[in-house]
């Protein structure tokens, strides 16, 4: 996996960086161009379609997130966090960017960093996969690790401190950063390749949350462009977000991480916006591996564990459509490929660690895709 920097940097004397100074003025304008560029040069992602019989009268799509240059939906996030930073004078030349993250939005902030030559520190748990971080390091950043996922905060601003860098902290700008009216955001690029559909504008969209960016940014478009789509929030085990939207509770915490990596919080973060959404569903960490695996069985493709946990619910909302002799479209979101989780969503034995049994949702799947019946 190569080497891991598990302990804090030497500190740097901060130094001020006067912004007006032309160097400063030609640095900045230039990172910005460099993260700009990468959005022009890039494709949209695609839409899938996940078959479903045709007496349905149902479509259900993944928006595949996975074919950004990172390859994860993180990529989007990371690019506006960066423009974000860069015009408010926070990323500095020669400064770290530090980020308290579990993986994929520590991949796409490596990447942008190593873009525009600035050093960065992803302050993860220890339990992220080998993959991620071998792709941080692969992107020029370095790992440091905590035993408790709640500190990840904490020690992030610490190191920004000690170093005189910026902490991104996602969790609190995700949803201010993103342009939720247009501009190509994915809520805007969703209804874009809809368009020629039989449903063009869905019943559902379905997303799952770790910062909450993502579903505030298809929430508010939605309601933006006075569509009647509604939106759903899937949560895993372990996350506060189910609880808080329920007892409608700011304060809402969980003891424990979250085992699908990339979503399920044990706070509720700023940037998690529950007046915005119509509907949330708790997942049960199996479901949410036994719906990545039925999504290769379909549709040949690996993905994370965070699709999985949108697909389970994606798919329950189709089964409530078809009992109720309902049509239209439902969306979710292919979040990043599978080939980052080898070792634990496609893993038996990480499953029976995990005390995890997937068998009683594999069969539901199946039931439900062969008869249209759901039963658990």
């Amino acid at each position: 996996m190569g080497s891991v920097d598990s302990t804090a940097p030497e500190a740097t004397e901060t130094i001020d960086v006067d912004r007006s100074d032309p160097g400063y003025r030609r640095w900045l304008k230039e990172a910005v161009r460099k993260v700009q560029a990468d959005a022009n040069r890039s494709a949209d992602t695609h839409l899938l379609r996940f078959p479903l019989p045709e007496e349905w009268k149902i479509d259900l799509y993944l928006k595949d997130e996975s074919t950004h240059p990172t390859g994860s939906l993180k990529h989007r996030l990371a690019r506006s966090l960066f423009l974000y930073g860069l015009c408010n004078g926070w990323i500095r030349p020669d400064r770290p960017v530090i980020e308290a993250s579990s993986g994929s939005t520590a991949v796409s902030e490596a990447y942008f960093a190593n873009l525009i030559g600035v050093p960065f520190i992803a302050v993860m748990p220890r339990t992220t996969s080998r993959e991620k971080c071998r792709l941080i390091e692969f992107h020029g950043g370095r790992c440091h690790f905590v035993d408790d996922p709640r500190t990840m905060y904490e020690a992030s601003a610490a190191l920004a401190a000690e170093t005189g860098g910026h902490y991104m902290d996602q969790f609190t700008y995700a949803e201010r950063a993103t342009d939720w009216r247009g501009n190509n955001n994915i809520a805007e690029s969703i209804y874009e390749q809809l368009r020629l559909e039989r449903y063009p504008e869905p019943a559902w969209v379905v997303a799952t949350a770790g910062t909450g960016g993502t579903s505030a940014t298809i929430a508010r478009y939605v309601h933006y462009m006075q569509y009647d789509t509604r939106v759903c929030v899937a949560d895993p085990e372990n996350s506060c977000f189910f609880d808080g939207w329920v007892h409608d509770d700011p304060d809402a915490t969980s003891d424990r991480g979250s085992r699908i990596e990339g979503i399920g919080r044990p706070r509720m973060e700023p940037s998690f916006m529950p007046t915005a959404i119509d509907r949330m569903m708790k997942v049960p960490d199996a479901a949410s591996v036994a719906a990545v695996r039925a999504l290769e069985r379909v549709i040949g493709r690996k993905a994370g564990g965070s699709t999985g946990t949108g697909l389970w619910s994606a798919l329950r909302i189709v089964a409530e459509m078809v009992a109720a002799g309902r049509t239209g479209s439902v969306v979710t979101l292919l979040c990043d490929p599978g080939d980052r989780y080898l070792d634990k969503y496609y893993s038996d034995s990480w499953l029976a660690d995990q005390g995890l049994d997937i068998t009683p949702y594999t069969l539901a799947l199946d039931g439900f895709l062969a008869t249209g019946r759901w039963s658990e």
